[in-house]
């Protein structure tokens, strides 16, 4: 069976030659990254509270199952680790980047 081909979207008008256009996608892209890196900072943050929490309770005789903190902490050091390895390709990419000649 043969499908019909639909109307075809419109063409995107060309940005102006000034680089206005550069910018926003800039500023947009260096959001989206600056976001990548406050998630990971956050994802340490809970979970380094929830680890703390934990040695609390286990400390203080509350906690009934003591795998949760194994499970908390093991969380929090995976967390860590993958903040470290975002600094890391970021400073990799910062240096690449600088090393170009134009």
């Amino acid at each position: 069976m043969i499908v019909p081909i639909d109307k075809l979207a419109s063409i995107s008008p060309v940005e102006a030659a000034d680089g206005a256009g550069k910018t926003a996608r800039a500023d947009n892209a260096i959001g989206s990254f600056g976001s990548i890196f406050q998630s990971a900072i956050d994802n340490v943050t809970a979970t380094n509270a929830e680890k703390t929490q934990l040695q609390y309770q286990l400390a203080v005789g509350e906690l009934d199952n003591p795998a949760l903190l194994t499970i908390a902490s093991t969380k929090y050091q995976i967390a860590v680790n993958l903040l470290i390895q975002l600094r890391n390709k970021a400073l990799e990419a910062y240096s690449e980047i600088t090393r170009i000649s134009l």
